[in-house]
């Protein structure tokens, strides 16, 4: 008796097809230009990719792999401050390899610590002029303390500059 209901209930009819439906193709739909077709002026301008060179890390001047920083770790020498501790070995690469760490325990939750690691690469961003005057190249390691959560740029940045002189006198 309930499939007598259900098929009582089921139109037969089809719906009519409507006059401006979309014909995907070629001459398809010739109301709307096309994406090629918009205005020079509406599309995203692209970034000058000479201007971004200049202010990145390249892939080749990062420590990623774990290995190389319990190296950096066991046979490095390390300077500690307020903000950060740092790690360097000499190595005989040619340019300065840098990584970032960031423990929850120090910092706490995620926010805080991408925070931190960002302050981190912008001192060392900041500080090419100083590493250069450092005459070896060197692998760092740069750990985040709990301090640099409340701390904005100029302090991390000044502490990491006294650093670099330290550990170019001990080069």
């Amino acid at each position: 008796m309930e499939s007598n209901y259900a098929e009582e209930n089921v139109s037969t009819k089809q719906p009519k097809t409507r006059k401006e439906a979309r014909v995907p193709g070629q001459n398809g739909d010739q109301e709307r230009p096309g994406r090629d077709q918009s205005a020079p002026c509406e599309r995203p301008q692209a970034a000058d990719s000479a201007s971004l060179l200049s202010f990145g890390l390249p892939k080749a001047a990062r420590i990623a792999k774990r290995a190389d920083f319990l190296k950096v770790y066991q046979q490095g020498v390390c300077i500690e401050g307020r903000f950060m501790t740092v790690f360097f070995l000499p190595s005989g690469r040619d340019l300065h390899r840098v990584g970032f760490t960031a423990t929850k325990k120090a910092i706490g939750k995620a926010h805080d610590r991408n925070r931190a690691k960002r302050l981190l690469r912008e001192c060392f961003r900041l500080s090419r002029r100083e590493l250069d005057a450092i005459g070896q190249k060197c692998d760092w390691v740069l750990n985040a303390r709990r301090s640099i959560s409340h701390a904005k740029l100029e302090k991390p940045l000044a502490e990491f500059r006294e650093i670099l002189k330290r550990a170019g006198a001990k080069l």
